[in-house]
């Protein structure tokens, strides 16, 4: 039978190809910026090194969730893959807020620096073949493995850039209007600060062991209720460990019937598989409790 998901291996080597191409291009945009004097060329490696970033994080996020999870680090690594969103985020704001400086600085105080548009477009070209070429290596196993998703989103982003100074070289070239390059690197600064944003937004909310945007937890509460032998559903906590990774507790009033009848660990078999096949829930932990026992409890949450 064919199996629908890309070996890790295969996967780990096509992140490390595009890695490859992908810091080539950041060098070369980086000295071509700084020889053409084409801000919209630094932009778009500022943009660049926060995709690399971006894929090295996957790479290392796919090789630690190979690892298990220990005396000391119960849940695993996977939430390494947070923190380096989280450096990705900050990079991503620094960035574009210090293109979006240097661009109006350029537009209120023009200079008599040259931006020399030919090799800024030939530099501009080989990032765009490079991330074409990044795209079509990521494709395949983007289908299949979240982490190849998210590289090949990065690659696209970069592919835009690059599109984007094709444009202002162009422009340049053809009309002589140096503001051109300005205006490019604002519109990649505007493409970047939304998307830093987003990005540190989800991760807040997994720092902050907030309930997952996908689900509701009085949805999950509910649907506990209604399983047979559950008279009351409280304590429920519901958060991710990272993307896609959620956990879920909850203190569970079981039916005297349940326990006469000898039926808890049935009980925890159907409440464990229903989290797992309606909301995904790879990690769930349940406290069957009598109907008496709940009027002992200290604080009762949610």
């Amino acid at each position: 039978m064919a199996h629908d998901h890309a070996p890790a291996t295969t996967s780990k080597k096509r992140l490390l190809i595009v890695i490859g191409i992908v810091s080539t291009v950041f060098v070369a945009e980086v000295i071509g910026g700084l020889l053409t004097g084409s801000l919209a060329l630094l932009a778009d490696a500022g943009h660049m090194l926060s995709d690399l970033i971006g894929l090295i994080v996957a790479l290392t996020a796919m090789t630690l969730a190979a690892r298990p999870a220990s005396a000391r680090a119960t849940y695993g690594y996977r939430r390494t893959e947070v923190f380096g969103a989280l450096i990705n985020g900050l990079i991503l704001c620094g960035v574009s807020i210090s293109i979006a400086l240097e661009a109006i600085q350029r537009l209120t105080n023009p200079t008599e620096a040259e931006i020399l548009p030919v090799p800024m477009l030939l530099v501009a070209i080989v990032g765009l073949a490079a991330n074409i070429v990044s795209m079509l290596i990521l494709r395949a196993g983007a289908k299949s493995s979240i982490n190849l998703r998210g590289a090949y989103l990065e690659v696209f982003g970069d592919m835009l850039g690059s599109v984007a100074v094709i444009v202002a070289a162009i422009i340049i070239m053809l009309t002589g209007w140096a503001p051109a390059d300005a205006i490019v690197s604002l519109a990649i600064a505007a493409f970047i600060l939304p998307r830093a944003y987003l990005l540190l937004r989800d991760v807040w909310r997994v720092l902050n062991e907030s309930t997952p945007v996908d689900t509701s937890v009085e949805d999950v509460r509910a649907h506990i209720a209604r399983a047979e032998g559950v008279r009351e559903v409280h304590d429920v906590h519901l958060w991710s460990i990272t993307s896609g990774e959620h956990v879920f507790t909850a203190h569970v009033v079981a039916e005297d019937e349940v326990f006469e009848r000898g039926e808890v660990g049935a009980l925890l078999d159907r409440l464990s598989d229903c989290l797992h096949d309606h909301f995904d829930v790879e990690h769930s932990t349940f406290q069957i409790e009598p109907p008496k026992h709940a009027e002992h409890e200290r604080e009762v949450h949610v």
